[in-house]
């Protein structure tokens, strides 16, 4: 027998009683659930499948995404290429993928001695620069 208990957030039980439901919906036999509410969301972290997996739902319970963190070995094979090329002097600081709507995307931040970069990419082969910026010492 296993037993999950939800917490609720202070913006209001009926708003929280949505998000709960879909979520338990969504995600059957999830554990460790953490909430968190944001000014028009709220961020679930969980663990599902030995995975910490991150949702996201809007304050009446619709499903906006899922995410997690993943190893650039995880990477579809083009972009682990492109990094390997285009971007040999920087280490990953942070990956991960984000489901929505069926839809897979992948966000990398990587950092090298005077620059750091965050790379989106929408599909399986290539990356554009989501964000850049220059480090001060």
């Amino acid at each position: 027998m296993t037993v999950t208990s939800y917490s609720y957030a202070n913006k209001g039980n009926d708003l929280n009683i949505k998000v709960a439901a879909s979520f338990k919906k969504d995600f059957a036999g999830a554990r460790e659930i953490k909430w968190e509410t944001g000014k028009t969301f709220v961020k679930i972290t969980f663990i599902l499948n030995e995975q910490i997996l991150f949702a996201y739902y809007t304050e009446n319970g619709d499903f906006m995404a899922v995410s997690r963190n993943i190893l650039s070995n995880h990477l579809p094979l083009t972009l682990q290429i492109d990094l390997k090329r285009d971007f040999t002097d920087y280490w990953i600081t942070d990956l991960f993928e984000i489901d929505s709507d069926h839809e897979i995307s992948y966000y990398i931040s990587l950092e090298n001695s005077g620059l750091k970069l965050t790379l989106k990419s929408n599909s399986s082969d290539e990356w554009e620069v989501y964000r850049k910026d220059t480090k001060i010492d």
